[in-house]
């Protein structure tokens, strides 16, 4: 049951279409399947971060924000949003295959800073992590586990969220890297150009969640 609900929650991070997934998937096709899976990577470190600070109950400390500060957090967002997809859409035009698909580029911190900006900058995030902790320990999902254990039950559970979101990213990542040798340059800059867009959508819709 334990492993179950930290599967289930790690699932429902990850898997949802969002702008954590097309940043990742752009990492993969942009550069190669290592930056891909260092992107996701740190996408599943944070779900387990977070998902430990919200069982721990550190979410719940009154930090006495003023009412429009979730307009600003959501603002915040959308804005490192817009900036990621003009990078992709002015990506898409410029877009060169390597002529030896084999040759492995240099690590960027790029794709580890990127996921970083676009995680803490999503007050969606913050609200499904304490929505998840607060089904878990309201409905006492895990029983005598957090009784008995305490911070060690939520240790273990953030860490089967962190390993299923990983998994989701890897398997993702993989796919787009099977399928990439196949892939022209001009199908490539298309990709590129409507996960742009793709990011784009999310962005006005963040903004539109403040006014709603």
């Amino acid at each position: 049951m334990f492993a179950l609900l930290g599967i289930f929650f790690g699932l429902m991070a990850s898997v949802p279409l969002g702008p954590i997934n097309l940043f990742v998937a752009s990492q993969a096709l942009k550069r190669d399947i290592r930056h891909g899976v260092m992107a996701g990577l740190t996408a599943s470190i944070l779900d387990g971060i977070f998902c430990f600070i919200a069982l721990a109950g550190l979410f719940k400390i009154k930090l006495n924000l003023p009412p429009y500060a979730m307009s600003v957090f959501k603002a915040v967002a959308a804005v490192v949003i817009l900036l990621l997809a003009r990078k992709l859409i002015k990506d898409s035009r410029t877009f060169e295959l390597p002529e030896d698909r084999d040759h492995v580029p240099p690590p960027s911190p790029k794709a580890v800073l990127g996921v970083v900006l676009l995680y803490v900058s999503n007050p969606t995030l913050y609200v499904y992590w304490i929505f998840a902790a607060g089904v878990v320990t309201g409905h006492n999902l895990l029983g005598s586990n957090l009784v008995r254990y305490g911070t060690w039950t939520a240790v273990g559970f953030a860490v089967v969220v962190a390993l299923t979101s990983f998994a989701w990213y890897f398997g993702l990542v993989h796919v787009i890297g099977y399928h990439q040798r196949r892939i022209n340059q001009q199908t490539f800059r298309r990709i590129l150009h409507y996960l742009g867009l793709a990011l784009v959508a999310f962005a006005i819709y963040t903004l539109v969640r403040i006014f709603v």
